[in-house]
């Protein structure tokens, strides 16, 4: 039996481990990765990326349109990352609202803003959220899931910290490691740690393609296809209540 790889859930989680391992040894991914790459980082203060209209604070939509959420459960206390889809809707994963006491959201802008349910995806790793004040931007989820090959650019809360924008290619795809009956998932080589789980991935045009929720021992990041979002959110039965943690 070949060699185990593990693969790595991204909400960053203070008192309990989230890692998980398959059963056996991923599919090869397609192709070497590209070695020319390098992520940005957002500094604190709120420099905007070079991509992407800015509003007067600075800031483009690719940025304006994350959030960072906190989940605190009974028992732990995690963080990872999410991006509206409307006014008063955003999404994220699954195990990042899992077990939630109160979910406590922000934006780019450091604003918080009340959760008032969250439901979640039995299939794939995705849930939605709901707020009471509107969200400050969002942005339009792309028809189709990109080819490999493709530029991607990821945005999100990495160790529950600073806005970080990280770049890279799609890879391929490769049946989904966590969830073999949900089927294909999109690989990239975007870098993405611990509390990305949730993150928008967008194509050169701004548009949503994927979502990402975990990665490998290899640092290949897998993200839930456009494709598949869209579907779940067509299906009123995909997704339901999240039920809150017990002591």
């Amino acid at each position: 039996m070949r060699g185990r790889r593990p693969v790595v859930v991204l909400a960053t989680g203070l008192l309990a481990g989230l890692t998980l391992v398959g059963c056996g040894a991923l599919p090869a991914l397609p192709g070497p990765a590209p070695t020319d790459l390098v992520p940005s980082m957002v500094p604190g203060g709120g420099t905007p990326t070079t991509a992407g209209n800015l509003s007067p604070d600075g800031f483009d939509a690719a940025q304006r349109m994350a959030v960072r959420v906190r989940n605190v459960g009974c028992k732990s206390l995690s963080t990872g990352s999410g991006f509206a889809i409307d006014a008063t809707t955003l999404i994220t994963n699954r195990h990042v609202v899992d077990g939630s006491s109160d979910l406590q959201l922000s934006t780019y802008d450091g604003r918080d803003i009340a959760a008032t349910a969250a439901s979640t995806a039995k299939l794939a790793d995705l849930a939605i959220v709901r707020t009471v004040d509107p969200l400050p931007a969002y942005p339009e989820l792309a028809k189709t899931d990109p080819e490999p090959g493709d530029a991607v650019t990821v945005v999100g809360y990495p160790q529950g910290g600073r806005l970080t924008v990280t770049v890279g290619r799609v890879m391929g795809a490769t049946t989904d490691p966590l969830n073999v009956n949900l089927g294909e998932v999109l690989v990239t080589d975007a870098p993405v740690e611990p509390g990305s789980s949730g993150s928008a991935v967008l194509d050169a045009k701004g548009r949503v393609i994927g979502v990402v929720y975990a990665k490998n021992s290899d640092d290949m990041s897998f993200i839930v296809p456009v494709s598949t979002l869209r579907d779940m959110l067509a299906d009123e039965s995909a997704f339901k209540p999240t039920p809150a943690c017990t002591d």
